[in-house]
């Protein structure tokens, strides 16, 4: 069974010792003039993909994160942690595609409209097709060159906007191959540093429907697993890490 991990990487030192829990207090505040102030997010709602990038900043500077506590709002590692969130948003681009892919109007197999219309740049693919053809493989090259892969993950069918925070943000360290099922190492922000944390799926038919298995669900209320996808990131000095 081929088996592939990013050099020097284990989830269980290289990760944050602290889990995705962070008190109510927003992402953003803003001073509109001395009338008020504008309160852009609510880090209650987590910060899994400031806290996957910092762990790849960590990783990448040859640093580990240590044992120290959650870092106390106002910190310089919490701001850190904030603006690598915000980063990872991709100026909106990021949220978009959590959005698009949560569509209803996705199909449940691939359909040859949607075939037809990918011909043209048009995703009317269903998110098993997306899994299988596209997301996976570049996952595969990036872990095959050493790389971390960030991944976002689907965790909602729904028109409604306000239902993005129900989706979570990690990332892949390794695979493990036996015939066309694949298993994804993932270090994952809400689950701090286990090393069982996996995604499972069959690449058999990407025409199909395919449900991909997440090894820790059943302790988070409403993540059904839907659909993965990867997406840019690009190393930062974590230097809060560095004192």
């Amino acid at each position: 069974m081929p088996s592939v991990r990013v050099p020097n990487f284990d989830p269980t030192t290289n990760g944050l010792i602290y889990p995705n829990n962070w008190p109510h207090q927003p992402i953003r505040r803003f001073a509109l003039g001395n009338v008020t102030t504008l309160d852009i997010g609510d880090a209650a709602n987590g910060l899994c993909g400031g806290m996957s990038f910092t762990v790849a900043d960590l990783h990448a500077a040859g640093l580990q994160p240590g044992d120290d506590a959650q870092p106390a709002l106002g910190s310089e590692r919490y701001g850190y942690i904030v603006d690598r969130q915000i980063t990872s948003f991709e100026d909106g681009r990021l949220p978009l595609r959590f959005y698009r892919l949560m569509s209803v109007a996705r199909p449940a197999r691939e359909s040859q409209m949607g075939a037809f219309l990918g011909r043209f740049g048009i995703d009317r693919h269903s998110r098993t097709y997306v899994m299988v053809h596209e997301e996976w493989p570049v996952i595969r090259r990036k872990i095959d060159g050493g790389q971390l892969a960030m991944i976002g993950l689907v965790r909602v069918v729904s028109a409604d906007p306000v239902a993005l925070s129900h989706n979570h943000q990690v990332l892949a360290y390794g695979y493990d191959l036996e015939g066309t099922t694949v298993v994804l190492r993932i270090c994952d922000p809400n689950w701090a540093r286990q090393p069982d944390v996996t995604i499972t799926f069959d690449t058999a038919d990407p025409m199909g429907t395919i449900q991909p298995v997440w090894s820790k669900p059943p302790e988070i209320p409403g993540s059904r697993l839907e659909c993965f996808f990867t997406y840019d990131y690009s190393p930062l000095d974590p230097a809060p890490w560095r004192a």
